[in-house]
């Protein structure tokens, strides 16, 4: 075959280089403010305050450190590194330079919308209040955003107020999203360790939320198995799961390839119960042994609402665009998965119908069909082909 033929040849037309995937338009539901932080912040912040007790105060030795401790394969010793990162978030002004870079970093990444979540709880020591913290982190976003607006894109995020499963203050952080749920609170998550702190000991918050009708998602499904799930769905009346991937142990798969759902995988699945799953950490905690045994692609093969994410980009080592690379290059995935993912979270995310609505039709859809015209045509994309405003 001659050069002329090669390029004359048919080419997949969905084939996604890095910067395609970067540039294409993503919705991200589940990322940590503590976990994803940029190392030279906490570096200057961990100066400004006089904590001495990082690793190192070279950024990109610290960066590698944080990869590094999480690597372990334990949730629980994944949780530990979060000290670090808690400990330069105790002031208003710290609270809102994490929030505004945050929101940069993330549409860097292609990100048009996201919600990402924290505990309030965790970020008292310096003197702030409750809401003292929601304040400043909301403005935080605010600013990111308009930072991000003027350079020629946008970004939309809302907050999801964490409680603490193995402290005692779910009630007090449930009502504390329901009262700041009009002014950048998306939704209420309850996180931290599973092994010894089912959600359900906190049924008081949830019933509460319930009856506000406040939006829930809930970590489940990570440490524990589909016990924490069914917990987090059918007692504590969780929208979302935050993870969700040990909804495997509620499926049968026989030698010659049936598969069968069991009633909880059965529920999840036909109420569109969306799973926020993030396959590097899940690696890291060993929720899954490697990419090609992470159960991403049969839980999507199998119709489930499956939606891409980050947890901790710090922590994590990773971005949108990373996690993408990862399941193109196990699964073969293309833009059609990518855009698939990305519907999926949309059509989840803690918005009015009709903002979901238009963030479909006026972002995510004209951005996909961008990205395909410019595969086809080969043209080099542009930032004509990133996603319109959110």
């Amino acid at each position: 075959m001659t050069l002329s033929d090669k390029l004359l040849a048919p080419q997949p037309a969905d084939v996604l280089d890095p910067e395609r995937i970067r540039r294409a338009p993503k919705v991200l539901l589940h990322d940590h403010l503590d976990g994803g932080l940029r190392p030279e912040t906490i570096i200057e912040l961990a100066a400004a305050i006089g904590y001495q007790a990082l690793p190192t105060t070279d950024p990109v030795e610290l960066a590698a450190w944080f990869r590094d401790a999480a690597d372990s394969g334990s949730l629980e010793r994944y949780l530990e590194t979060f000290a670090h990162t808690c400990a330069v978030m105790q002031t208003a002004e710290a609270l809102y330079r994490i929030a505004a870079e945050c929101a940069e970093d993330l549409a860097a990444d292609g990100v048009v919308y996201a919600e990402v979540r924290y505990a309030p709880e965790q970020h008292l020591t310096g003197g702030l209040t409750l809401d003292e913290v929601v304040e400043a982190v909301n403005a935080g976003f605010r600013e990111g955003e308009r930072r991000v607006a003027a350079t020629g894109r946008r970004i939309r995020v809302g907050a999801l107020l964490c409680a603490m499963r193995h402290a005692d203050r779910a009630r007090e952080i449930a009502e504390l999203a329901v009262a700041h749920r009009d002014r950048g609170v998306a939704g209420f998550d309850i996180a931290g360790g599973e092994i010894g702190n089912p959600a359900a000991r906190h049924a008081e918050a949830f019933d509460y939320l319930r009856s506000q009708g406040a939006r829930v998602t809930i970590h489940a499904g990570e440490a524990v198995g589909a016990q924490s799930i069914r917990e987090a769905v059918l007692r504590c009346g969780a929208h979302r799961i935050g993870h969700g991937v040990r909804i495997t142990d509620d499926i049968a798969i026989d030698a010659d390839g049936n598969v069968a759902l069991g009633r909880l995988a059965s529920y999840v699945r036909d109420q569109r119960i969306a799973l926020e799953v993030c396959p590097t950490s899940n690696l890291q905690t060993g929720a899954a042994a490697s990419y090609p045994e992470h159960p991403i692609d049969l839980l999507r093969r199998l119709g489930f609402r499956v939606c891409l994410n980050t947890d901790n980009r710090l922590v994590s080592g990773t971005t949108m665009t990373r996690e993408f690379q990862h399941l193109q290059e196990t699964f073969g995935y293309r833009a059609a998965e990518l855009e698939e993912f990305t519907l999926n979270a949309a059509k989840a995310a803690f918005l009015p119908f009709d903002e979901r609505t238009a963030l479909i039709n006026e972002v995510i859809r004209p951005g996909y069909a961008q990205l395909r015209a410019a595969e086809l045509s080969r043209v080099p994309v542009g930032e004509s082909a990133a996603a319109p405003a959110a």
